[in-house]
């Protein structure tokens, strides 16, 4: 049974569309950091780690941390542009 379905197997919601909106929000949130954690983990482990190997380096862990950091400023900017959202 998914989280859409009744108890009884019928295939109408048993929650109010506030309900649902919160269970959209919260897939919506996850499906969303799962992708932005993939995003950064492939381009940041790409751009910074030259020699993979047991533990990371002074100025790969320096790397990463900035990429991580631009990526999060970037998306913020881009979010701003797209939303309208107040600077």
């Amino acid at each position: 049974m998914d989280s859409f379905s009744s108890p009884s197997g019928s295939s109408s919601p048993q929650f109010s569309s506030g309900d649902f909106m919160e269970k959209f929000k919260t897939q919506l949130a996850q499906a969303y950091a799962q992708e932005f954690l993939e995003t950064v983990t492939g381009k940041c482990f790409e751009k910074c780690i030259t020699k993979p190997g047991s533990s990371l380096s002074g100025s790969e862990s320096s790397c990463v941390s900035r990429c991580v950091d631009r990526y999060i400023e970037a998306t913020g900017i881009i979010g701003r542009a797209l939303f309208n959202a107040p600077r």
